[in-house]
């Protein structure tokens, strides 16, 4: 039986984490503080509060929400924008003793966690927190990543909630979108901290396009691993290795080998199958680590893992500025230091 779509992206070999978009300034602010027909959206203050979220739902309230429950990188991706969470779900525990990466810079002891494994959302501790809201990526729409669909209808029948696409878009269009949600809560985004980062992301971007076009050839190969398989990613269907394509990243592109479009799956035994001359790999909790990885003699064969550049993959990093400036400084140091290796 071929595994679920939700137990790949969860467990093991899995998603977090495309573009359309070849530059990272004006795009994103004509939508910022706009939504797909360009109207604004859920100003706060007087005349209640509205969004419409990337499955063309409206939320409506009859105030700007303040209990808001998110999926862990939603909460981390609003928190860089100044707004905060009462409760979160998905992956927040810390990894080999530091914190979590899909947490961003959240402080995760102070907030609720309703569940942390796929399939695990307490609705007694959800209900408890009285939500307003509740916020998540989809990969793709129309389903809320790490709410549980046998529990959904008792879910959304405590809070309305909101989905942001994180699959076969632009890195920047979710970008885009969570400033804009952000902005519609309350948001000031011209605030210093919210505006370095931008223009922090913005150098870095350009750094990275520099790179690829400096050091021609390489070729980058995105990963996830577990016990049975190497996960080669289809590039377009990830938010980040598209945006880096779009870039001029020379990025490895897995064969689709399931309805969904997300993975190639290779047995250990043809780990071999693609050149790379840097590995990205999944830092989730959920993948094996590189010193699980080391026990596999096809993988410490890899001329990339050979010589030593092998990078973490955040591939649920949060969908801020913030969150993708340091790796597009990471990737483009990488890049710009390797060469290829035959």
């Amino acid at each position: 039986m071929s595994p679920s779509r939700r137990s790949l992206l969860a467990a093991g070999g899995a998603l977090g984490a495309g573009a359309l978009l070849a530059a990272c300034g004006d795009e994103s602010d004509d939508n910022e503080g706009a939504n797909a027909d360009g109207d604004a959206q859920g100003q706060p203050g007087g005349g209640g509060w509205s969004f419409t979220d990337d499955r063309g739902e409206t939320v409506e309230l009859d105030a700007a929400p303040s209990n808001i429950v998110a999926f862990v990188s939603s909460a981390a991706a609003l928190h860089d924008y100044g707004i905060e969470c009462v409760g979160i779900f998905g992956p927040s525990s810390p990894v080999d003793g530091e914190p979590n990466p899909q947490a961003g810079d959240l402080d995760v002891s102070r907030l609720t966690s309703v569940g942390e494994a796929w399939g695990e959302f307490s609705i007694e501790k959800y209900a408890q927190l009285e939500p307003d809201l509740l916020i998540s990526n989809m990969f793709p729409p129309p389903d809320l990543w790490f709410v549980p669909e046998e529990a959904r209808d008792e879910i959304f029948g405590l809070a309305p909630a909101i989905g942001i696409t994180g699959a076969r878009v632009s890195l920047l269009e979710p970008i885009a979108r969570y400033a804009e949600l952000a902005e519609a809560l309350g948001a000031d985004l011209s605030a210093t901290a919210v505006t370095e980062a931008r223009s922090r992301f913005e150098a870095a971007a350009e750094s990275l396009r520099r790179a690829a076009r400096d050091n021609p050839g390489i070729k980058v190969m995105a990963v996830s691993a577990d016990d049975e398989n190497l996960y080669v990613a289809v590039p377009d269907s990830y938010t980040d290795l598209h945006y880096f394509k779009d870039l001029g990243v020379g990025v490895v592109e897995g064969r689709q080998v399931d309805e969904w479009g997300f993975w190639e799956f290779l047995s250990w035994e043809n780990a071999d199958k693609y050149h790379a001359d840097i590995i990205l790999l999944d830092n989730r909790a959920q993948a094996l680590r590189p010193e699980d990885l080391a026990r596999k003699p096809t993988w410490a064969r890899l001329p990339a893992v050979a010589a030593g550049r092998v990078v973490p993959w955040s591939m649920e990093e949060r969908y801020s500025h913030a969150g993708y400036a340091p790796i597009l400084e990471q990737l483009s140091d990488t890049i710009s230091n390797a060469e290829q290796l035959g």
